[in-house]
């Protein structure tokens, strides 16, 4: 129940989350968190905006400035959106480099941009973060400072990307045009192992993943699952081996800095799910996920040696076997891949919500949307169609 809506609502900016008491914005971010257990995703808790923030990943020269909305109530603070003014594109995994690219051939100026997200993170939650009794009003009053932020600043448009259904389908009834893009999930449909989920497949599909697992295993060494106090600064060390390798090849400077994973490491552990293989004593290879509530998030990967499938084995299959041993419902795997598909993993919509300030661009944006909507969910029943499950098992599933 809304229990603002005859309230004046006032939007403040921070540029520091650090601006707010952490319970304070929990009480937005991750209200589920009073009862106890883990938040249902932790990547707009105050802990991790904060750690991007201490860890120099986002600020001055990384082309994430913060400009965090914040909504009040008669000096309550009732609603929070992590918000940055983007000097580029990079990090954000919903690809508006075409939008940016046609606008400045037209003699516009398409950055900066204001940015309603997670940094480097292509994982779907909430983004309008309001208190619980306070729903419709809080969001439509972030979402209108946030229209009046950028349009007040010369700003090319605002876009929040990888929010729910439910903010989407708000914010388009508010004026906002929606988009849709594809992801690939792991569905929990109740399996006791990881044969049960096997079991669920083709035989062709099946034979497959035990033919991946078994060359995975074949690497000559041990593979670790680490979570909270077993993590130490050693496997660390590791990561950002692996990290740095990955994302200097994809993105040719890593996002994230090596002070984030210290950060991680003192004040999120418990959320980390670490899977590292380990050779002769050294850690080759590894995976990091988030763990929500609900879902396990996969989000990044990397090694130093090469071995056959050891990349499905950690990033995939291990996911798996960890969100089946503790009642996880689903594993989100990032952004794109469709060789997920062949190993168990769904097409799944995300939806992000964009505002643009000139109506010629708005209109020609707004047309792409439509087509693009169409094409995928084209694409999403084709690859459906052609998933790894036995057919009766689709079936159902659809």
């Amino acid at each position: 129940m809304d229990n603002s809506r005859d309230q004046s609502i006032e939007i403040r900016l921070l540029s520091s989350v650090s601006g707010i008491a952490q319970a304070e914005w929990d009480a937005c971010a991750c209200p589920e968190t009073s009862t106890g257990g883990a938040p249902i995703d932790p990547f707009t808790t105050w802990r991790f905006l904060k750690a991007l923030e201490d860890s120099g990943s986002v600020g001055p020269g990384t082309g994430w400035e913060p400009h965090y909305l914040t909504a009040w109530s008669d000096g309550t603070l009732i609603g929070v959106a992590p918000s940055y003014a983007k000097g580029h594109s990079q990090g954000e995994y919903i690809f508006d480099f075409n939008w940016a690219h046609a606008y400045e051939r037209a003699g516009g100026r398409y950055y900066p941009k204001l940015q309603i997200a997670v940094p480097f993170t292509p994982a779907t939650g909430r983004r309008f973060l309001v208190k619980p009794g306070h729903e419709g009003t809080g969001m439509a009053a972030l979402v209108q400072g946030a229209v009046q932020l950028a349009s007040e600043n010369g700003l090319s448009g605002l876009h929040a990307t990888f929010c729910t259904e439910a903010e989407a389908e708000a914010g388009e009834a508010m004026g906002l045009m929606r988009r849709y893009s594809t992801q690939f999930h792991w569905e929990n449909r109740g399996y006791a192992t990881f044969d049960d989920f096997l079991e669920t497949l083709s035989s062709r599909k099946r034979k497959n993943i035990r033919k991946e697992r078994r060359q995975a295993q074949d690497f000559g060494g041990r593979i670790h699952l680490l979570t909270g106090d077993d993590l130490r600064p050693a496997h660390w060390d590791a990561f950002w081996r692996f990290y740095m390798d990955t994302g200097s090849r994809k993105w040719g400077t890593p996002y994230l800095t090596r002070d984030f994973f210290d950060i991680l490491q003192q004040e999120m552990r418990d959320d980390v799910l670490l899977a590292l293989a380990e050779r002769d004593g050294q850690m080759v290879a590894g995976a990091l996920n988030m763990i929500g509530r609900d879902v396990l998030f996969g989000r990044y990967w990397g090694c130093t040696e090469h071995h056959p499938c050891l990349h499905f084995e950690l990033c995939y299959y291990q996911a798996i076997d960890h969100a089946i041993a503790t009642g996880k419902a689903r594993v989100e795997a990032g952004a794109q891949g469709e060789h997920k598909l062949a190993r168990g993993y769904l097409p799944a919509r995300t939806h992000s919500l964009h505002w643009i300030a000139d109506p010629n661009l708005a209109h020609a944006i707004d047309e792409f949307l439509r087509a693009e909507a169409r094409a995928v969910d084209e694409d999403i029943e084709v690859l459906t169609e052609y998933g790894p499950f036995r057919r009766e098992q689709q079936e159902e599933q659809e």
